[in-house]
């Protein structure tokens, strides 16, 4: 009678399809660096595949940064991987995920520090916030969560919004150079102005920075988890310009910014100042990357203007 041989499972090597929207993206932000990572994704998705013992699970999603992919444990769990580059942002996103652990957040299940290449439980990315037919309930949502996740003290080695908002007052007079618009430069200064009201006192609590509706997504274990944060160390009020921005509604902004500030519990000056801060930031950018300042964000500064007079 023949001896049975048994032999090891072989791995199949998968081929990973990788979005041209993500590859442009990577071009236009990050140049020769991006297009490097996304020539290596192939290799670099395999490879963890291989480690992590995942099964491909779906097709690849992605937004501008990363591709995420939906895949089976070696139990069956479903999970989804996250390669990224590797940057000053997305270095402190499993520092603030393994903070949260999965309360308000994603839930972070491995994490590798060389590549930034992250395993996450698998939340339900068709029923995104974003789809919610009531902004108002959006709002509120977005206001719960954050006064969960920024109840949080920051870790040690996160960016710090006090050394950003230095950084922007520093280079608010070259911009203030390059806004043609009366109107628009007025309301540039005054942002910086009320930022250099607060920039002593940023603030300690951990920071999501990039809350807006596209990035809650429904879970199994509760109703509605943020995911893909870009984390500071600062004060709460720097959190609210997205849910102003979602859905954008010129005459909304006032009740949203209330409701916001009622839910957290936050001064409302100060608020606003930091909030300031957000239209500062984004006006700074706008103008690096030589476009106009937008006048819906303006428009946002407007409202909360009358708002506190």
């Amino acid at each position: 009678m023949g001896v049975s041989r048994f032999r090891e499972p072989t791995r199949v090597r998968h081929v990973i399809d990788i979005p041209r929207e993500l590859a442009a993206s990577q071009q236009e932000y990050n140049g020769e660096e991006g297009s490097a990572f996304i020539a290596g994704l192939p290799d670099l998705t395999a490879g963890f595949l291989d480690r992590w013992e995942l099964t491909v699970d779906g097709r690849p999603m992605h937004g501008v940064c990363a591709l995420v992919l939906p895949v089976l444990r070696r139990d069956g769990a479903a999970a989804v991987l996250k390669l990224q580059l590797l940057d000053e942002e997305s270095e402190g996103e499993p520092v603030a995920l393994r903070a949260w652990d999965g309360d308000g957040a994603v839930r972070l299940l491995d994490h590798d520090a060389t590549t930034g290449t992250m395993l996450l439980e698998r939340l339900d990315s068709s029923r995104m916030l974003a789809h919610h037919p009531d902004t108002h309930e959006s709002v509120l949502v977005i206001a719960r969560l954050l006064a969960h996740l920024t109840s949080f003290p920051a870790p040690a080695g996160l960016r710090r919004l006090g050394d950003i908002a230095q950084a922007m007052l520093e280079q608010t007079p070259w911009a203030l150079e390059r806004i043609p618009d009366p109107e628009a430069r007025r309301i540039v200064a005054d942002c910086a102005a009320a930022v250099r009201e607060v920039v002593d006192e940023p603030g300690d609590r951990l920071l999501h920075w990039d809350l807006h509706d596209e990035n809650v997504l429904a879970g199994e274990r509760a109703p509605w988890l943020a995911i893909d944060p870009k984390p500071l160390a600062g004060d709460p009020g720097f959190e609210l310009w997205p849910a102003l921005d979602n859905r954008f509604d010129a005459d909304d902004v006032r009740w949203r910014f209330d409701a916001m500030t009622d839910v957290l519990g936050l001064d409302r000056a100060r608020a606003r100042a930091w909030t300031y801060g957000r239209l500062l930031q984004n006006c700074l950018w706008d103008i690096e990357d030589g476009r106009p300042v937008e006048d819906r964000q303006l428009e946002i500064a407007r409202r909360l203007h009358a708002r506190g007079s």
